[in-house]
């Protein structure tokens, strides 16, 4: 056989040798990836005892990566699932900002409207009567009413109800200051169903889950249980708790329901359930101003507004705020949430598209701690990992 025949197999032999090489190289170094990570993940797991854990990175506007680790339900030790749902905490308030955004568009309200107007009745700081307390400042918590009294009715801020309203005030001049309140948004849940006659739930479903094809909603009864995340608390010798009351139906109160003033039994301030895939998604829709592929939810002015702080000391605007302490020298816009046990965190960057959406159903952190350790922890290891 000639020389130069075997030269000429051998070169395409190695050829062919680096191309396969070439191919499987991207695999091996995501495979390499995927295991450091869940290495990470999971030593962050075990420094606070977490019990579940989700996770969804966005890059170059897409979802990248979504793992879970854990368990769903520790009893039985039932892993997590990516249908698998949460009530995601304060994060909701972002869904009640957004349809509000689309009622702004419509012109059927001004952020500058008087919110006792819009409400049903006086919305006034006692301190300062003279003030008026705009739609503005209640969506960006600068409308100086505080939770002293509760909010899970509106009894406790209406002067015809509660001898005590006055004490649902703080002692500044409304629009100063910053001071996140729950009861601004269980409010602002009302005042969107008055607008719009429509139970706020149904509203969000048809207005925002089901145009962005989301699995999600505030009513426990129009879901499937099966999917709930059951949450654990932890109490001082570390012990945890599962809390029943997280996904609790509220039947009784809906089958009495007041359009327009019992609707902080839906809790619009924190009562959304959803996966973390489904809310990486709505994340992907406020990343991109409003939009999701050829889907707008909302304009893109409208979204912006969302974006920019109202208050440049806390760096919130209207239940969206700018984070700059998660990862250092990098602003995050985004949203958290706590409650139940559960703590969950929703942060991206419009300009160069990447975010994360983070949610444990349980973990054992000091109660002082502003912003969850775990949820920074993992927000750190996949920006590290991923974005850096």
């Amino acid at each position: 056989m000639p020389y130069y025949f075997v030269l000429i197999q051998t070169m395409k032999k190695t050829i062919i040798t680096c191309l396969q090489l070439m191919l499987l190289l991207p695999i091996l170094v995501f495979g390499q990836q995927t295991a450091e990570i869940d290495q990470k993940l999971q030593t962050i797991m075990q420094r606070y005892q977490a019990i579940g854990l989700s996770v969804v990175l966005v890059k170059n506007n897409q979802i990248d990566f979504h793992k879970n680790y854990g368990y769903k339900r520790i009893k039985d030790k039932t892993p997590l699932h990516n249908n698998d749902i949460f009530r995601i905490a304060s994060i909701s308030k972002s869904f009640t900002a957004t349809s509000f955004m689309q009622l702004l568009k419509q012109g059927r309200c001004s952020l500058a409207d008087d919110f006792g107007d819009l409400v049903g009745f006086p919305i006034r700081n006692p301190n300062y009567p003279d003030v008026k307390i705009t739609l503005r400042m209640v969506l960006s918590h600068t409308s100086s009413i505080n939770d002293k009294n509760g909010y899970f009715n509106l009894d406790v801020i209406n002067p015809s109800k509660n001898p005590n309203w006055k004490d649902s005030y703080n002692d500044y001049k409304p629009g100063s200051q910053y001071q996140y309140c729950n009861l601004n948004f269980n409010m602002a849940g009302a005042v969107l169903e008055k607008l719009t006659q429509m139970r706020f739930d149904n509203y969000i479903s048809q207005n925002i889950l089901k145009p962005l094809h989301l699995y999600g909603g505030y009513c426990v009864d129009s879901l499937d249980h099966s999917r709930f995340v059951p949450l654990y608390t932890f109490d001082e010798n570390a012990n945890f708790n599962e809390e029943p009351n997280a996904y609790a139906p509220r039947r009784d109160e809906l089958a009495t329901y007041q359009l327009g003033y019992t609707t902080p039994v839906l809790s619009p301030t924190g009562g959304m359930k959803i996966s973390t895939l489904d809310l990486a998604k709505y994340m992907l829709m406020h990343m991109n101003y409003g939009k999701s592929g050829k889907k707008k939810i909302m304009d893109k002015k409208y979204a912006k507004i969302m974006q920019t702080a109202v208050n440049s000391d806390a760096g919130y605007g209207l239940a969206i705020m700018n984070e700059n302490m998660v990862i250092p020298g990098v602003t995050l816009t985004g949203h958290t949430g706590s409650a139940y046990g559960l703590y969950s965190a929703m942060f991206f960057n419009p300009v160069k598209k990447y975010g994360f959406v983070v949610i444990t159903n349980g973990c054992n952190i000091p109660d002082s701690e502003n912003f969850n350790p775990l949820l920074k922890d993992c927000i750190r290891a996949l920006y590290d990992m991923y974005i850096k």
